[in-house]
């Protein structure tokens, strides 16, 4: 385990959680505290707060701990809200198997269109992008595709406020040229991504609407030039959009 010192406090109990959950029997504080190697007076008063919040109960009338009622319940909840991504990437399996290359669901954050799941092509030349990777907005199809969902105000002010570095010569470093083209993809409801974030890759990209009909995700495809066209990519469009509204009608409804 990681020196004490650089534990932040608000992980220190859900470590003794941790801890207390793998192992499946009672455990004394000290015991607990041989797998984390906090201060032993820190252990034992997280452990007494824990009890007297009821998520950790005695064995009996011994020193050890237990996982009490309360944390069984939030463990079982975890638990059942795994469905969901069960379901997602059910989803996402199923297009990919029809596509036939990546598939990825990305979401917006600061620091850019980042990668929560995605079904790998079994083509042996491929284009990787592993989940957690978080990517440009301006030229990716994902990005384009979240920046073209808001309202043109917004979307203008968003276009300005962005850097627009140029990763490959196909790439819009020119808001105006930026803003037409997500004009364009908010009318047709898919964006595509022409070689504009790395030589060699295209993508098309459609947007998956939560129950409101907001944006909530961004579900696409990509590869290389070598094996399909951007002609052959808005010819799957409709796989897509089937997907992303089954992805709706799972995570969203």
């Amino acid at each position: 385990m990681a020196d004490s010192d650089r534990i932040p406090t608000n992980l220190r109990t859900l470590l003794i959680l941790e801890v207390l959950g793998k192992q499946g029997h009672a455990m004394s504080a000290t015991e607990i505290n041989d797998q984390i190697g906090l201060p032993k007076q820190t252990v034992h008063r997280l452990c007494t707060t824990l009890e007297e919040e009821g998520f950790l109960t005695r064995a009996g009338n011994s020193k050890k701990y237990l996982p009490s009622r309360r944390l069984r319940d939030f463990g079982a909840g975890l638990m059942f809200s795994a469905h969901t991504h069960i379901a997602r990437h059910q989803v996402l399996l199923d297009v990919a198997s029809q596509v036939r290359e990546t598939v990825n669901f990305v979401v917006p954050e600061e620091t850019g269109m980042s990668y929560r799941d995605r079904v790998e092509t079994d083509w042996p030349f491929r284009v990787q992008l592993p989940i957690g990777s978080n990517v440009p907005f301006h030229c990716t199809a994902s990005g384009k595709t979240y920046m073209a969902s808001l309202p043109p105000k917004a979307r203008r002010a968003f276009v300005q406020a962005i850097a627009l570095p140029e990763l490959t010569h196909r790439t819009h470093t020119d808001a105006d040229s930026l803003l037409t083209d997500l004009n364009q993809i908010a009318k047709q409801g898919y964006a595509l991504d022409d070689e504009e974030f790395v030589d060699g890759m295209i993508a098309i990209a459609v947007p998956v609407l939560d129950s409101r009909g907001n944006f909530a995700a961004a579900l696409a495809f990509h590869g290389p030039v070598q094996r399909f066209s951007i002609e052959q990519a808005i010819a799957r469009k409709d796989i897509l959009t089937k997907g992303a509204q089954r992805l709706t009608a799972a995570l969203y409804s």
